[in-house]
């Protein structure tokens, strides 16, 4: 799995739930965060340099658990590698698709996520008639990563982000950032408890799970959990008490690569 950052803990959550014998391997790019401000094609540049650690490890599949990411590398991740390649934003369309009643959705996300719109074409590629409402929340990451999950800051913030996407009469918004869903509470709070939330991460759990399955690649049972492992970048201040607060238990071992030389090397 590949993030920007820590936020694709929350993706981990719900692999860990769904797919509970499989090994998880995780990179985030924390030296080189946010992803959400840079250009397309440096996100690409990033995400192709990350995947190419990943499959080192001789993973059998990745998982893009980050919005911006999927939105701009997808399918040069797809062309260049021959294994399963899945995407947030996929999934999250079609949990929206699925969980929508007036067919008006809302997207959050990074600006860079919301200006792709991405999300946009996800949803036209499934259906039609269906009207998106989309708006950059910015400041969510850093609350979110600050611990503010119930803060009076963060539900002033979550206020003058939402009110105008509830305006506009939708009844189901994506939460199109993995650092998001730590910050669930206060956004239902904010677009009313008649809007439904799709967390993209269930999704794409559930998406990998069924192409695992598919192509026959499913982890058999096992007596002893598999052993998880997570690659940064960068080793954050307060980076262990935030990524628990993200995976919701305690971290697997931790160990810290540098981009040096057109290579990843080992601190």
């Amino acid at each position: 799995m590949f993030d920007s950052g820590i936020g694709g803990l929350t993706v981990v959550r719900e692999l860990l739930r769904q797919l509970p014998d499989e090994r998880l391997l995780y990179f985030g790019d924390t030296a080189r965060l946010p992803y959400g401000t840079k250009s397309g094609e440096t996100v690409t540049r990033f995400t192709l340099e990350a995947a190419e650690f990943l499959r080192e490890h001789d993973i059998k599949a990745l998982v893009v658990a980050c919005n911006t990411a999927s939105a701009y590398a997808l399918p040069a991740l797809q062309e260049r590698l021959t294994l399963p390649v899945v995407g947030v934003i996929e999934s999250g369309a079609r949990a929206a698709l699925e969980a929508t009643r007036n067919r008006k959705i809302g997207v959050i996300g990074t600006s860079a996520t919301v200006a792709s719109l991405a999300y946009h074409r996800a949803v036209e590629r499934l259906a039609t008639g269906v009207e998106i409402v989309a708006h950059a929340c910015p400041l969510f990451v850093p609350l979110a990563e600050e611990g503010w999950t119930h803060h009076e800051v963060t539900r002033l913030v979550a206020r003058e982000y939402l009110t105008p996407v509830a305006a506009r009469g939708v009844d189901t918004v994506v939460l199109g950032c993995t650092h998001y869903p730590i910050l669930k509470d206060v956004i239902q709070e904010a677009v009313g408890p008649q809007v439904r939330l799709v967390d993209a991460g269930e999704g794409t759990a559930r998406a990998l799970s069924e192409r695992l399955e598919a192509e026959g690649l499913r982890a058999p049972k096992s007596a002893s959990p598999p052993e998880h492992r997570i690659f940064l970048s960068d080793l954050l201040p307060a980076f262990r008490a935030t990524s628990e607060r993200f995976l919701g238990q305690k971290l697997p071992p931790v160990e810290v690569v540098h981009w040096q030389d057109e290579r990843w090397v080992r601190v």
